[in-house]
């Protein structure tokens, strides 16, 4: 095992003082080569002392053990040694015994020193004694060798025999900071330890437990929401976050706004209920508007049935946004009209009328511009109220100013007439030309730059400039001539002052050439914008252009745009998907209105496959049974599914429950779209009267089955359990039937003695699969049978009238009235019910009295251990001293006959 040398500098003056000059040997004149050579070992040796903080602990404790054991460090002749003290107690030539290291030593060469130069091992305790009894030295450190253990080995050993810690591990990619070679071989390679160069590997990534949203049908905490105990358990059903129905939310205090104080405390104990608003109109304008859009949706959407039987809606191809348009009428101009007329021009099928044989090249060209014009015309259309409204404005100001505006809504032949009313011909013929070709914008460029440099643009006034720059082509700010004080000519802007809808028509009539797509003139507007937030108006809705001046520049950024520019967005970007332009932001002031982005997602992604949501998942493959021809079959999107339900919510709000249920049936997902269904018809029961029920069943095609389950609901809410009780056998609903029955019905009818009314509850079901029938609804049943026949028998008995058969069905009552009076107890476990407790007594006070009657031994029947099974919970006093009287008395009684 390698050792390493230490030099002088690696310990203090005082601790090498006392070992100089016994320790350090002078170099002679044959060893200046070994000195040289020494000379670079030291600074090797002195380099790597700096990183002896890094050496494992073993190799310290192993070097420890060796200075205890004695053990001679391997060293250069020229080299002093710090470890070179030996304590050994040696014999010396005189017989004296003295330390090994103040022994007078020779210096005459052995004959291996004289073989190797190298340095080696002498063992100084062995070769006094061998040369004296004459033994050859080699041979003797051979022995030594072999029969006895080294301390090399014997720290190797011990070594082994130590618990090691875990270290960490460096890749091999992974270098040390202050990387140096080792000296020796027992020093650990520098990429398997630890150092603070290297990030220790994070802990092994454990996931979270899934919970799981647990049905009260199924919860623990079903049955006992009356526990005092665990009121974490009987109350936090109660206590969760959540919506009322209709949007109603109680809560303490007094609701207010993030900027807003509320003037009363919500440290208040009355308790308000407030029913949050959902749109910005009154309920019958917005009745009217939703109702005219779900009935013309209705009308082009065909109810069928999946693969799982639940009814979905499947829009037809015919409803695109012409369909929509056309319930509006031509005058009107409210926003839901202009939307469906935008999308219209952008996305309806356009009959080119062109020949078969033109190519698709041209083809495109031609419905391009068909396209343009479409959405020149619905622009001018929308901005024709601002721009009537900014001339109410202007009166009869300065003929150039009412001609610019006019041009700001592309009314080319107002502005020629208007013009010309004002003898401004020139102007006029500039104007019919507009927006001109390349030559046209030119030559008014030059007339611009020929003012700015003669210094004339001084004498016109800023709305003709604006004209000129308009005609030019150019929405840029036109420089002024720069002169002294009586010749300066401000700058400019043709676009101040206008919306963003006049600005994106200054940009779609004049900046971009005639020939110029839709996708080029957006994206001139949409990088103007972005890049001159201040000068170009951001495209933001109606609701937040009039307070445009109020709102700083971080807002208006961060606000979602109109729903008119996100449509444009859609048809000039094919990398814009619906997820970025649905927001309800964008269509109102309200962020829980989802009606027309709604109605938006369904014309352009389930009926014209125009654009779909981004989490659209991967298509599944269609069933042999289904055609795939159009595509319809797709993976499923989540946020389609909250679409549907959002909007579902505002109409139940609103009260429009079939509207509701129609919206619901969009849901993609079978489960989901029963489930969805369910709940909405559960929590608006009361409403389900024989006009609401009629239209869900008939237009929408629900199951009855669903309706009467909401109804049974209902009926148990108003305590009216017989009519639940029909009505979910009526639905199916067998299980929910039977437990109904057992906990509410049947111990009433237990308690008048209705036994055909008993077995008429549950008769009908034994042929249902049912949880728990053996110990419920048939142990009533058996109740029943066991209480009718057991008198019939035993009046039969007492006339000796009692068949085989009779007898036979005699034993069988006894043997099963045991066990059913055993499962009692389990059947009727409420102690809070009255009619639990009563019901219990009266089934097992009936069922002793009578079978004492007829078998009086049948309920003392013992086991091996003498003790008897059946439990008498329940019964009173004068029942028990009945049947222990009984009892009595027919033991005596055969003790008599066996006597």
């Amino acid at each position: 095992m390698a050792r390493f040398s230490a030099l002088v500098s690696d310990s203090s003056d005082d601790e090498l003082l006392p070992y100089a000059a016994q320790d350090v040997h002078q170099p002679g004149p044959g060893n200046i080569e070994s000195e040289s050579s020494s000379g670079s070992d030291r600074v090797e040796v002195d380099d790597d002392d700096d990183d002896d903080d890094d050496d494992d602990d073993e190799e310290e404790e192993e070097e420890e053990e060796e200075e205890v054991d004695g053990d001679e460090m391997t060293v250069s002749p020229l080299k002093p040694n710090r470890k070179t003290r030996n304590h050994a107690l040696v014999e010396d030539s005189d017989g004296e015994i003295r330390y090994e290291h103040s022994r007078p030593r020779s210096h005459s060469p052995t004959s291996s020193e004289s073989d190797f130069d190298a340095p080696h091992h002498t063992d100084n305790s062995v070769v006094p004694w061998a040369q004296r009894v004459g033994v050859d030295v080699q041979k003797m450190h051979v022995m030594q060798t072999s029969l006895f253990r080294m301390p090399e080995e014997a720290a190797a050993l011990k070594a082994m025999s130590k618990p090691t810690r875990p270290r960490f591990r460096l890749s091999p990619s992974v270098t040390r900071k202050h990387s140096r070679e080792s000296v020796g071989e027992g020093r650990l390679d520098s990429q398997e330890r630890a150092s603070f160069g290297h990030d220790i590997d994070p802990p092994i990534y454990r996931p979270s437990r899934k919970y799981a949203r647990v049905e009260i049908s199924a919860s623990a905490v079903a049955g006992n929401e009356d526990v005092v105990v665990d009121a974490g358990l009987a109350l936090g059903r109660s206590f969760r976050v959540g919506w009322g129905p209709g949007g109603t939310l109680v809560h303490l205090g007094q609701l207010c706004g993030p900027s807003s104080q509320a003037p009363t405390s919500a440290n208040s104990s009355v308790v308000s209920q407030t029913s949050t608003p959902f749109f910005s109109e009154t309920r019958d304008e917005v009745n009217d508007r939703l109702s005219r859009l779900l009935q013309h949706h209705l009308s082009k959407t065909p109810i069928v049935r999946d693969e799982q039987g639940v009814p979905f809606a499947d829009p037809s191809p015919e409803l695109c946004f012409s369909s929509f348009a056309s319930v509006y009428p031509q005058t009107d101009i409210s926003y839901e009209a202009s939307l469906f007329r935008l999308g219209h021009a952008l996305f309806d099928p356009i009959d080119l009328h062109v020949a078969p044989e033109i190519t698709v090249d041209v083809r495109n060209r031609i419905s391009s511009l068909r396209r343009k014009a479409a959405l020149s015309a619905w622009l001018k259309d929308v901005v024709t109220p601002s721009v009537n409204e900014h001339l109410r404005q202007q009166g009869s100001g300065d003929p150039a100013d009412l001609i610019f505006t006019l041009l700001s809504g592309n009314q080319v032949q107002k502005a020629c007439e208007t013009a010309m009313g004002c003898g401004l011909a020139k102007l006029a013929t500039l104007i019919s030309q507009a927006p001109g070709d390349f030559e046209f914008r030119e030559d008014v460029r030059e007339q611009l730059q020929i003012w700015r440099e003669q210094r004339i643009d001084v004498h016109i006034n800023e709305s003709t400039k604006k004209l000129y720059t308009i005609l030019a082509g150019s929405t840029d700010i036109l420089e002024g001539s720069k002169a002294s004080s009586l010749e300066r000519c401000s700058d400019v802007d043709p676009l101040k002052g206008l919306d963003w809808k006049r600005t994106f028509g200054m940009y779609l009539w004049f900046a971009e050439p005639m020939d110029a797509t839709i996708s080029q003139v957006y994206g001139s507007y949409h990088h103007a914008s972005q890049e001159l937030p201040s000068r170009i108006a951001p495209p933001l809705p109606r609701y937040l252009e009039k307070h445009q001046r109020n709102t700083s520049p971080s807002d208006i950024l961060q606000s979602p745009s109109d729903a008119f520019f996100t449509l444009i967005r859609l048809h000039a970007d094919p990398t814009c998907s619906l997820s970025q332009i649905l927001h309800p932001l964008s269509f109102g002031s309200s962020p829980c209105d989802y009606s027309l982005p709604w109605h938006l997602y369904i014309v352009l992604s389930r009926c014209m496959r125009v654009r779909d949501l981004s989490d659209r998942g991967s298509s599944d493959p269609p069933s042999s049974d289904h055609d795939d021809e159009s595509g319809k079959y797709e993976g499923h999107s989540p946020s389609a599914d909250l679409l549907a339900s959002c909007y579902a919510h505002q109409l139940e709000q609103l009260g429009m429950l079939q509207e509701a249920v129609f919206v619901l049936l969009h849901i993609e997902g079978s489960m989901g779209r029963e489930k969805a269904i369910k709940d909405l018809l559960h929590r608006s029961a009361d409403k389900l009267d024989s006009w609401a029920s009629s239209g869900i069943l008939g237009s929408l095609k629900i199951p009855l089955a669903w309706v009467n389950e909401a109804k049974a609901l209902y009926a148990v809410h108003q305590g009216n359990v017989f009519e639940a009780y029909q009505l979910y056998t009526a639905a199916g609903l067998h299980q929910a039937a039977h437990d109904l029955a057992v906990t509410e019905l049947a111990p009433e009818a237990v308690i008048k003695q209705d036994f055909e009314f008993l077995v008429s509850l549950f008769e009908q079901m034994s042929s249902q699969t049912i949880d728990g029938w053996h110990f419920k609804g048939k142990a009533y049943i058996d109740y029943a049978h066991a209480m009718t026949r057991l008198p019939e028998l035993h009046a039969s008995l007492t006339d000796d009238f009692l068949g085989t058969s009779e007898e036979q069905e005699l034993d069988g009552l006894a043997r099963s009235i045991p066990k059913l009076i055993d499962i009692l107890p389990d059947l009727l476990p409420s102690q809070s019910d009255p009619r639990h407790t009563v019901a219990l007594s009266e089934m097992i006070s009936g069922l002793t009295a009578n079978l004492d009657q007829a078998k009086p031994l049948a309920l003392s029947l013992v086991d091996a251990y003498g003790q008897s099974h059946v439990r008498l919970t329940g019964v009173d006093e004068a029942t028990k001293l009945h049947h222990i009287q009984a009892t009595s008395f027919e033991r005596f009684m055969k003790s008599i006959q066996v006597a």
